[in-house]
């Protein structure tokens, strides 16, 4: 499964590897890689491909799940979709709180003690990720952890998991992704060595030069 998520992703162009023309983030880092996994939605073989493994990997790895709760925005329609095929409740957790009404930062029932798992789209250093999470936990939520499409497997996104004692899954993964992208030809098997030392440290672009 890992493999066919990983050559459907590169397929429909929701990945793009450019390791001798790099992306620049917002933050300024240069990237051999960009990711948007909204264009799974608009695949629908894709798309149940994806969502039939997220909940097997809710099956799998969280079966006392009562509740999945997608991150805004990407991760609402995958934790709609797969509560579906669970059938199991779902909800998301906004960026910040509403500005009117209620002021919900959490769009959803949650109850105290209710054992919820996270569905992200994409985990790159954890971050925003983990910001749903903190939310949840501050709800009363026991969060047994997440799920998600695609991970870049960064050491930051492994630390911050870890410090905030938190669980993840995913599809697939970069280092899978890599080597499928060289198996057919998306990339050129020398370009393999500046993919794996931008992981490392995506700070130093020192994997430019590889």
């Amino acid at each position: 499964m890992e493999k066919q998520i990983a050559k459907d992703l590169l397929d429909i162009q929701a990945v793009f590897l450019k390791p001798n023309d790099p992306f620049t983030f917002a933050s300024g880092i240069k990237s051999p890689i960009y990711c948007d996994n909204r264009l799974t939605l608009s695949y629908p073989k894709v798309r149940k491909d994806i969502e039939q493994g997220l909940a097997k990997l809710v099956k799998e790895n969280y079966p006392e799940c009562e509740c999945l709760m997608g991150t805004a925005t990407a991760g609402i329609a995958h934790a709609a979709l797969v509560g579906d095929i669970l059938d199991l409740p779902m909800g998301y957790v906004r960026g910040g709180a509403k500005s009117h009404g209620r002021n919900n930062r959490i769009e959803g029932v949650v109850k105290p003690g209710m054992k919820v798992v996270v569905v992200e789209d994409l985990i790159s250093t954890g971050g925003s990720s983990l910001e749903c999470v903190d939310a949840l936990r501050e709800a009363g939520c026991e969060v047994l952890g997440m799920v998600a499409i695609f991970t870049y497997g960064m050491p930051k996104a492994i630390a911050n998991f870890k410090d905030k004692d938190c669980l993840f899954h995913t599809l697939t993964n970069y280092d899978i992704l890599i080597e499928v992208a060289v198996e057919n030809d998306y990339i050129q098997s020398e370009d393999l060595e500046k993919l794996k030392a931008w992981k490392k440290d995506p700070n130093d672009e020192s994997w430019m030069n590889q």
